[in-house]
């Protein structure tokens, strides 16, 4: 299938085992929260998926490519925004666009363009001239998300993408990644540890030690109950 795919991932740190045979796929236009406690293995998950990490147990499909045997063709269908914010903040915000067009082979009126179109979808358009160090830490959020955008992935990776952002800022770069996978078709895995983040239409996959609890519906999967409730019960964490 297209989208995102995992089938039996397991990863060892030593004799620590991170993930325990994670399987579960996302299907086109679908955003999925990856919902875990710290620690749970979400990003020795998102390190096998970049290839930061290789692992000899389990099989990951990008977009129908078959990670091990076609990196190239895989990854160049994913786009990533890390944890850790990556701007260059000396540059402005379309300097920062440019530079990273060039690292995927894009240059002229091509890449004015798609500058342009991304920062669009994002309403960043009027702040193209800004250097990112004058920018809130919600609008760094949305230059990365237009970054990761510029080459047209069809899978899109979110690592804690709102952490240290105010709430404000965290609901409005949620609704704008919901909406790319509503408008323009994007497979998206966003992990998180926020249960406010998860809406009850997106699918919801629970990850704890290193193994999947729960993978649906988030709103089937609450059961009338309230999802901080349930993901605090399943995972033993306090509140």
């Amino acid at each position: 299938m297209s989208g995102l795919a995992l089938n039996g991932l397991s990863y060892r740190y030593g004799a620590k085992k991170a993930l325990r045979d994670v399987s579960f796929s996302v299907a086109p236009g679908t955003f999925c929260a990856l919902l875990g406690p710290n620690g749970a293995g979400k990003s020795t998950l998102f390190a096998l998926l970049t290839r930061l990490l290789v692992s000899a147990e389990g099989r990951i499909e990008i977009a129908g490519h078959d990670l091990a045997r076609h990196p190239t063709r895989a990854l160049g269908q994913m786009g990533v925004v890390f944890q850790q914010p990556t701007l260059d903040l000396d540059l402005t915000v379309r300097q920062n666009l440019r530079y990273f067009a060039g690292l995927q082979g894009l240059g002229g009126r091509e890449t004015d363009a798609r500058i342009a179109e991304v920062l669009g979808r994002l309403d960043m358009a009027e702040r193209a001239g800004e250097r990112a160090r004058d920018l809130n830490g919600g609008h760094r959020r949305r230059v990365e998300i237009a970054r990761a955008l510029l080459h047209r992935p069809t899978v899109m990776l979110l690592d804690e993408p709102t952490v240290g952002l105010d709430a404000a800022s965290r609901a409005a770069i949620t609704a704008h990644v919901h909406a790319l996978c509503r408008d323009e078709g994007l497979t998206v895995l966003w992990a998180t540890h926020l249960t406010d983040e998860v809406k009850a239409t997106d699918q919801l996959v629970i990850l704890h030690q290193g193994q999947v609890l729960r993978d649906g519906r988030a709103g089937d999967i609450q059961g009338g109950r309230s999802l901080t409730e349930l993901f605090l019960d399943l995972t033993g964490e306090t509140a």
